[in-house]
């Protein structure tokens, strides 16, 4: 979603060690039972936002809203779900909930009836000027029902004098600053876009029918495609406005000055699923080739090399395979624990990583070891689990980490703690490896990351990537990249809109 509500953001383990991806989109034109197949693309893509889960439908004639907090199935995995979704056309939305978040009023897609007719939109990403947004709007007579900072786009257009829908949609994207993928759903069909720096992901592909005619999709990811059985066309390219109608014609539209694009590289380390394809790269191979690479640059002298399940399994492989180190599984995920929040008591949620993750002492006892995670936030999982091992009978215990040391806050959509609570912006290295009790530690160079997903180093001056929560270096203001419009594409003429009377 972002979709950051004007609070401040909890962390979705016992103790906020963690970075989240807040959201997944979904959207399908021209398939039977569009919402079903929203429903299967965003359990695809349930790993973006557990929290809760939207679909608004449209049949031609009027649209249906299904909105509702917990998983997908949970909303969704019934046929009396479906039989309130009726359409050839969908769009929905997984995300993470948010302190303050009162209820279903913030659960997306975001619906609303405009002059035109429904509109419905779904956010990835972050509106970093939200709140100035709102204010303004708020000023001159706007109704919000909720806190979340996608809502303010329904306003901008609605309010917009320009004469079509689609130029009343890019005013408003104009005055947007941050980071989007949208998926909006209209009487006349979807639009789909990307902010014009590309910081979060949208795919497009299709799914193919008897008759030629066939369904267009778009997804967070390349996974959601696959599992609702859609051929991975592309990327929806940065700064790129894609237009549907309910026939299935697309037209692109490029109302942005064309820039360099920065795609998140943390979908690389850690958001997207292994098995997506992200800005052309196999994630699972891109996160092995991090692992060889911390390999490379911080080799141990160790027995085993051990992921911390999940997300640090391919890195570890990738690390064991270039070092020549046996990989082991020598901490066992369960899979069935509860939310960790809801809790008895304090001292209970304290034991949530011991319920989460169990030492396989077997393996581990007696053995010089080597942890490979995917990022330290805070450190206090990393200190437990450390501990862990130790507990186990580890004689040696070393952390690699397949990121380098995340110092900076995120403003575009991903659930990151304040600065002054990150680990690596309050110690040196060395504190940081006492903090968590480790016999050595050590990261991925930002260059090492670089080469793991293709490039031969970062460019310092024009950085191919968003990298912000290492390196500090946030992209320009994306209101500033943006051009009145090309002459002639849309009929958004710079400085003549609609006469008001």
């Amino acid at each position: 979603m972002t979709s950051t509500d004007f609070v401040h953001h909890p962390f979705h383990d016992e103790d906020g060690d963690s970075l989240r991806e807040e959201c997944g989109v979904f959207g399908v034109v021209g398939a039977r039972d569009a919402a079903a197949v929203t429903a299967l693309g965003l359990h695809a893509l349930q790993h973006r936002g557990q929290e809760a889960a939207g679909i608004v439908s449209y049949d031609g004639q009027e649209f249906h809203v299904l909105r509702g907090n917990g998983h997908v199935a949970e909303n969704f995995g019934t046929g009396e779900a479906m039989a309130e979704l009726p359409g050839t056309m969908s769009c929905g939305h997984v995300r993470y909930s948010t302190t303050g978040g009162t209820g279903l009023r913030n659960v997306q897609p975001l619906y609303a009836e405009l002059a035109s007719g429904g509109f419905a939109i779904a956010h990835n990403g972050n509106i970093s000027n939200a709140m100035h947004l709102r204010s303004d709007l708020v000023r001159r007579g706007a109704i919000f029902q909720g806190t979340a900072d996608t809502e303010v786009i329904i306003p901008l257009v609605a309010t917009s004098r320009y004469p079509t829908l689609l130029d009343k949609f890019v005013d408003a994207l104009r005055m947007l600053e941050g980071a989007y993928s949208l998926i909006c759903s209209t009487p006349a069909g979807m639009i789909a876009c990307r902010d014009p720096l590309g910081i979060r992901p949208l795919v497009m592909g299709h799914i193919p029918e008897k008759d030629g005619k066939g369904a267009v999709v778009f997804a967070s990811e390349t996974v959601a495609l696959d599992i609702v059985g859609a051929v991975f066309d592309r990327e929806v390219e940065a700064g790129e406005l894609i237009e549907v109608d309910l026939d299935g014609k697309t037209t692109s539209h490029r109302p942005f000055t064309k820039t360099a694009s920065r795609p998140c590289i943390f979908e690389h380390v850690y958001f997207s699923r292994p098995d997506s394809i992200s800005a052309g790269q196999s994630v699972y191979s891109v996160r092995k080739a991090i692992g060889q690479q911390l390999a490379i640059e911080s080799p141990a002298d160790v027995d085993l090399v051990i992921p911390v399940p999940d997300s640090g399994v391919p890195a570890a492989i990738g690390y064991a395979q270039e070092s020549g180190v046996p990989f082991e599984l020598g901490i066992i995920r369960s899979h069935y624990v509860g939310r960790t929040f809801i809790q008895p008591s304090d001292g209970a949620r304290t034991n949530s990583v011991s319920r989460k993750h169990n030492a396989n002492r077997a393996l581990v006892a007696g053995k010089r070891i080597v942890l490979i995670d995917d990022s330290i936030v805070r450190g206090t999982t990393s200190l437990k689990i450390v501990q862990m091992m130790r507990d186990a009978g580890a004689t040696e215990v070393h952390m690699r980490i397949a990121s380098p040391p995340t110092m900076h806050s995120c403003f575009y959509g991903v659930d990151t703690p304040e600065r002054n609570k990150l680990l690596a912006a309050r110690m040196d290295m060395d504190a940081m490896r006492e903090f968590i009790q480790a016999d050595s530690l050590a990261f991925v160079s930002i260059d090492g990351l670089y080469r793991a997903v293709g490039e031969a180093e970062r460019k310092p001056k024009c950085p191919q990537y968003c990298d912000a929560c290492f390196t500090g270096d946030y992209p320009t203001r994306l209101t500033d990249l943006a051009e009145k419009t090309h002459a002639g594409q849309l009929n958004l003429a710079p400085g003549k809109p609609e006469k008001v009377a």
